[in-house]
């Protein structure tokens, strides 16, 4: 079965090309590293420089796709080019492979080809001292340590410094990452604030308006008619201040509503209802307690009475508002069961603000039917917590 060979990096074609005619050039004009009469020479000639030559050059073109397997074969090629006269082009080439032996081949091959080179260096450097017994024999040494230790340091050095690149690189993307994932939590979070905030301003003035207009419709008495007009503009009108309140906050872009409903309004919100229409019930024992904790315990208020405007059977609402045990507990109780007249449709946001609500502070929230009543429950840490 037939091997193929992989591409070669079009910079490798240029150093294997460029190796190979400054081979050629150095060949041409008879310049050696060794001359004829040289004891290591076994192969003489002038020609025989050629075969190590263009087998390094050939092996550049590995460099980056098999530089294991180049480096093998030019360790092959500078033993054959040793016992020639040399060319200069073929020892150049080679350092080049050894770099390119530890910068692109994985971390264990490359820590094997430092360690080697290093330990050629030192034997090359040892040995010749201790036979030779010259100082020039360090010579040696150092000519090794320059063609394998030098090349293997430094492709080790660039290594490590790529690695340290790329890791920074990966750190950059994952922190931009979460700091996106932070950002679309904090709009996402931030819409689903003002989604409630809107629900809860406008969805009480709206459905009494709706109610209303509908038995002053269906309802043919002028007194009636009246009344319920009465309700009408009151609701629009407070409605459209809840509106532009709103819509305050948002052009102002800090976030924070301005003249926060607290429970000290919650007074004025059982008058309201009862001018809508409800029997309600008013409760409270509580000394002061957080804004956050005012704030969703208003508007838990607020949406029950909406809800009971909208759904409940005519009868006694309940609101109570109680602080024990380091809570505020709020519970809202209507009659439950079907409803003879006009109702206002409901889409279910009121129950789910309102767990929202509950939830953000760290409390808990039910509501559902007991018996004949509908209950709301809700329990609100009074530790300072995050704003509703």
């Amino acid at each position: 079965m037939a091997v193929t060979l992989p591409r070669p990096h079009r910079d490798d074609v240029r150093i294997a090309v460029g190796g190979l005619l400054g081979g050629l050039l150095v060949w041409s004009v008879s310049v050696g590293i060794r001359t004829h009469d040289d004891s290591i020479v076994r192969w003489h000639g002038h020609w025989p420089i050629l075969v190590p030559l263009v087998v390094m050059a050939g092996c550049e073109l590995l460099r980056r796709t098999r530089p294991r397997t180049g480096l093998l074969i030019g360790v092959a090629a500078l033993t054959v080019d040793t016992i020639t006269q040399g060319n200069l082009a073929t020892l150049v080439m080679f350092t080049d492979l050894v770099y390119a032996g530890v910068l692109y081949t994985p971390p264990a091959t490359a820590r094997r080809v430092l360690w080697i080179s290093g330990l050629t260096t030192v034997v090359a450097t040892v040995l010749p001292v201790a036979t030779l017994r010259k100082p020039e024999a360090l010579l040696i040494g150092v000519a090794v340590g320059l063609v394998a230790f030098t090349p293997a340091a430094t492709g080790w050095i660039v290594r490590n410094h790529r690695d340290a690149a790329d890791s920074a690189r990966l750190r950059a993307e994952q922190t931009a990452l979460l700091a996106e994932m932070d950002r679309v939590q904090a709009v996402t979070a931030e819409r689903a604030r003002m989604a409630r905030e809107l629900h809860d301003m406008v969805a009480n003035h709206l459905s009494a308006i709706a109610i209303h207009s509908t038995a002053a419709l269906s309802l043919d008495d002028p007194k009636t008619s009246r009344d319920a007009l009465a309700v009408i503009r009151e609701n629009s009108v407070e409605g459209l201040a809840e509106m532009r309140r709103l819509i305050g906050i948002l052009r102002t872009g800090d976030g924070t509503p301005t003249a926060t409903p607290t429970l000290d309004g919650v007074g004025a919100l059982v008058d309201t209802a009862r001018a809508n229409g409800l029997d309600v019930v008013l409760d409270t024992d509580h000394d002061q307690v957080p804004a956050p904790v005012e704030l969703a315990a208003y508007r838990i208020v607020q949406e029950s009475l909406t809800n009971a405007l909208k759904h409940a059977p005519p009868g006694r609402v309940t609101v109570g508002l109680a602080q024990r045990d380091g809570v505020l507990d709020v519970r809202v109780t209507s009659p439950y069961g079907d409803r003879e007249g006009p109702r206002a449709p409901g889409s279910g946001a009121g129950l789910v603000g309102m767990r929202e609500r509950a939830a953000l502070l760290g409390g808990t929230f039910e509501a559902g039917p007991t018996g004949a009543r509908w209950a709301v429950h809700a329990t609100l840490p009074l530790s300072e917590g995050t704003s509703a």
